[in-house]
């Protein structure tokens, strides 16, 4: 009974150097991982001056002609639903670009009887939409007063 006494002793012992080890070993991981979150913490305060500039907005370059156009085309028809059949016209102003748009209103068959309608896209400076209206809706193919 006194041997087996010592060797649960003796087990114990190991058993508790090596509990010893691993916490020593885990401690020193925390030291490092506390060490990468000041880091961090630093690249974060570096970040802070930037966000106190002027808004991107206003710092963008203004768009060319056919980025402006290809954009008022893709707003139009994402907020139509309507496929867009070209784009008419493109003229800038002192606020921005105004986009003439041609989109199929109603297909029909034959497609000589489709309706179109043009829309007048309002954009500012750097494409983005500010506001939209139809100009008017007429058959395909018809004369208009251009």
């Amino acid at each position: 009974m006194a041997a087996s006494t010592s060797r649960s002793s003796g087990t114990k012992k190991s058993s508790t150097r090596k509990t010893a080890a691993k916490k020593s070993s885990d401690e020193g991981n925390e030291d490092q991982s506390s060490t990468t979150k000041k880091s961090g913490s630093s690249s974060t305060r570096k970040a802070s001056p930037r966000s106190q500039s002027a808004p991107r907005a206003e710092s963008r370059p203004a768009a060319r002609a056919s980025q402006v156009a290809a954009k008022a085309a893709g707003e139009l028809l994402e907020l139509t639903g309507k496929a867009v059949e070209g784009v008419t016209g493109l003229e800038s102003t002192d606020d921005g670009w105004t986009v003439q748009v041609e989109v199929v209103e109603m297909r029909r068959i034959p497609d000589t009887t489709d309706v179109l309608a043009l829309y007048e896209v309002s954009t500012d400076k750097q494409g983005s939409l500010l506001g939209y209206r139809r100009l008017r809706r007429y058959a395909r193919g018809t004369p208009g007063d251009d």
